[in-house]
């Protein structure tokens, strides 16, 4: 009967040690189970909010660039003269940008052809600064910067020879506004009878923007 009661006893000793060690690794498991839940869950948060941020993002480059555009307006000018042994011509493409509605700042290039029968052909090219405001919606005031290269062949009977220098010119002016076209005038302040590519410096102006 002792025997018998001892291994009743260590089957019982057995079995309690058991299930509490089988309790600590089932409660082990459930926190390992919870622990790669929550991970899983939190990496889930992570990439739907990384989503939404770069979908938030690429919306907002879009919007930018859109609006960006939506103030560019690009216009220029066509020259052509024609006289008694006289050529210029000139194309003179611009953009600006409306940074609201009173000013606008922009950049322009220059390409142009002049000539005199028996004297000179010059070729022109070069860029300019654009800066225009406006005070009231009919009137426009603008400055702009120009440096352009000039390229001069002399064709003087026994005395032919070239000239290459920069020009820089600085205008100031005024127009009339209407729509996107402005009349008006525009003055050299840097004006040198000697070297400038214009003969005055005064000179009128049409300007267009679409």
């Amino acid at each position: 009967m002792a025997k018998v009661q001892q291994s009743i006893l260590f089957k019982s000793f057995f079995y309690v040690l058991l299930r509490k060690n089988l309790l600590k690794i089932d409660l082990t498991m459930r926190k390992i189970h919870l622990s790669v839940v929550f991970k899983s869950f939190f990496v889930i948060l992570i990439c739907l909010f990384s989503n939404l941020i770069n979908a938030q993002d690429q919306n907002n480059v879009i919007d930018n660039t859109n609006q960006f555009w939506d103030k560019v307006q690009f216009g220029g000018g066509l020259g052509l003269g024609i006289g008694s042994g006289y050529t210029d011509i000139s194309v003179m493409p611009s953009a600006i940008y409306n940074v609201n509605e009173i000013v606008a700042v922009g950049v322009g290039l220059q390409f142009g052809y002049l000539s005199s029968k028996n004297e000179y052909h010059s070729y022109v090219y070069g860029g300019s600064l654009i800066g225009l405001v406006n005070p009231i919606p009919q009137i426009q005031l603008s400055a702009e910067l120009e440096q352009v290269r000039v390229n001069t062949e002399y064709e003087y009977v026994g005395a032919d020879f070239s000239e290459n220098y920069w020009n820089t010119a600085l205008f100031l002016g005024a127009g009339y506004r209407t729509g996107n076209v402005t009349i008006g005038g525009r003055y050299d302040i840097l004006f040198n009878a000697d070297r400038s590519l214009y003969g005055s410096a005064f000179m009128p102006f049409v300007r267009v923007y679409f």
